[in-house]
């Protein structure tokens, strides 16, 4: 919500618009975060670095940041003042940088003659500067048709406007998912075009257990047994455990193409669950996510050691290729362990 004016009617539009989408969000899984600006209390921008250098010196600053960070897309719900947008809205688009690209923004405007449509393409010039994404479907309200005595009047058709404005939203945000992911701080170039890898978060848990049981599937067949974790964790198990686990992801145009997962024990690095979708094999994935994990050993772990099933050859090879031996480790049944030295802490 964009205006800060007393007695403003931003709060009766922001109210209907929440009322109006609560449904379809619950549909879509979207959790709806209503901010204020003028709970913000931003001044005018105040911050002596570049926003995209992204060192912030004043909370409220960060506290915008963070909201803004979280947020996979927005709608603004702003008046027109004077042919254009409100100085609060291009004053809180002014204060970030990284924290807006790659995120759709939608538009809920009221005004009079225009009902707020000059204020929505004032706004389009700028979000776009900063590789934002305009939505095509907007909402527009004219004050004079749509209030009375200080309500919004029923309208089905802007409420069916709002339902579609917020389904846009949803599509457009996940479609440039990959680009927002790419971006991150987080995220290192992966080993083919346009991969990258990121740690994992409980919130990947969905398409960990897809690419789980694509993988394992086949390793069920070779070894004769669907006693596999791997085949069986629910979500809510994937979640707990990438809780607990280290976990790397590679990931192409929103495709999970494989992960490893890495945690300490004593003074031994395990490494597990290391999973390359099917059709990806042969392409080296698997071998740099394998040196991704060893690489993220600490100092006082002086060894490697993984498990794989007893019968799975190629698997096997593969480790044996990379340096790594049968040990005598502990390995469930029908797996065997195999572990190698640190060449780094060599001597």
């Amino acid at each position: 919500m964009c205006s800060t004016r007393p007695g403003a009617l931003g709060p009766v539009v922001n109210r209907w618009l929440l009322d109006a989408v609560a449904d379809r969000a619950a549909e879509l899984g979207a959790e709806l975060v209503p901010a204020a600006l003028g709970d913000l209390d931003l001044p005018f921008l105040d911050e002596e670095e570049h926003p995209s250098s992204g060192a912030y010196r004043h909370e409220h600053t960060r506290k915008w940041s963070a909201i803004a960070d979280a947020a996979d897309g927005f709608i603004a719900v702003t008046p027109e003042y004077n042919y254009g947008m409100p100085a609060t809205l291009k004053n809180a688009l002014d204060y970030l940088s990284a924290e807006w690209a790659w995120k759709p923004i939608g538009f809920v405007s009221y005004g009079h003659t225009s009902a707020g449509t000059r204020a929505v393409q004032h706004a389009k010039q700028v979000v776009t500067t900063l590789r934002m994404m305009p939505l095509g479907a907007t909402v527009a309200l004219r004050i004079g048709e749509a209030v009375e005595a200080g309500a919004l009047r029923p309208d089905p058709a802007r409420d069916a406007a709002a339902v579609g404005l917020l389904d846009e939203l949803a599509r457009v945000a996940s479609a440039l998912r990959p680009m927002r992911e790419a971006a991150r701080s987080d995220a290192r170039p992966g080993p083919v075009a346009g991969s990258y890898a990121r740690a994992l978060t409980p919130d990947d848990a969905a398409e960990v257990t897809v690419l789980q049981r694509c993988c394992w599937v086949e390793e069920a067949i070779v070894n004769d047994t669907i006693d596999i974790p791997a085949l069986h964790e629910s979500v809510e198990e994937v979640r707990a455990w990438l809780g607990e686990w280290s976990t790397t992801g590679l990931w192409l145009d929103g495709r999970l193409l494989g992960i490893v997962r890495t945690r300490r024990v004593g003074d031994a690095w395990d490494i597990g669950r290391l999973a390359v979708a099917p059709d990806q094999r042969g392409r080296g994935l698997g071998r740099w996510l394998l040196r991704t994990a060893e690489a993220a050993a600490g100092p006082e772990c002086r060894r490697f050691v993984l498990f794989t099933g007893a019968k799975s050859r190629r698997n096997i090879d593969f480790y044996e290729r990379e340096g790594y031996a049968r040990s005598s480790d502990e390995a469930p049944d029908g797996t065997v362990a195999l572990a190698k030295e640190r060449a780094d802490l060599a001597g």
